[in-house]
């Protein structure tokens, strides 16, 4: 069973941030993916980066940088044997960077994938790096309350290339202003209430 538990609060709230900018073609990620998209046809890397709770971004504060999705970049994947996944065709390779502590660099917290159909934040949580111990979660979108009851097993089978994206339910579908116009994205205040 993929679970959340065990992630601190604010861990959560950026990766559940982070899946609202991923799912939205509108958003500055969706705007810098698309533009990926139209140059080439590699493997997507998406890179988040979870800050220290206290940190400021230049001239902004967390919750406005957040909210912004500047804590998140998409590259072109140069080295596919660099990947630790067999990566279905609509995936996108994930990094989660975690910040050592305010003001200092970044460690790797997890891998996994991002499966837009499903809206899902599918990771692999680094627990003892030199053991190879890891904890398979599953993030899905803060906002999509009715996901179908059978979402797991599709997205098993997906992953196992047994189905294709397609198959999939798009349920992304209702939380992207370029397919929804009816869609407000939460800000940060919206995403961290309990």
């Amino acid at each position: 069973m993929l679970t959340l538990l065990g992630i601190p609060r604010f861990e959560q709230y950026v990766l559940n941030m982070a899946l609202v900018h991923l799912c939205d073609r509108e958003s500055h990620v969706g705007h810098l993916t698309r533009q990926l998209n139209a140059a080439d046809e590699a493997i997507q890397q998406v890179t988040i980066y979870i800050p220290h709770p206290e940190q400021q971004y230049d001239g902004m504060s967390l919750e406005a940088g957040l909210s912004q999705g500047y804590n998140i970049e998409v590259d072109a994947v140069l080295d596919r044997a660099r990947i630790p996944y067999v990566i279905p065709r609509g995936a996108q390779f994930v990094r989660i960077l975690r910040q050592k502590g305010l003001d200092q660099g970044f460690n790797l917290a997890a891998v996994g994938l991002f499966v837009r159909p499903l809206a899902i934040l599918k990771l692999d949580l680094i627990v003892n790096i030199e053991e190879a111990d890891y904890q398979t979660i599953a993030v899905r979108h803060p906002v999509i309350r009715d996901y179908p009851s059978d979402w797991e097993q599709k997205l098993n089978q997906f992953l196992q290339q047994e189905i294709p994206n397609e198959a999939l339910p798009n349920l992304a579908g209702y939380v992207d202003r370029a397919m929804n116009s009816d869609y407000t994205p939460p800000n940060w205040t919206q995403i961290s209430m309990d």
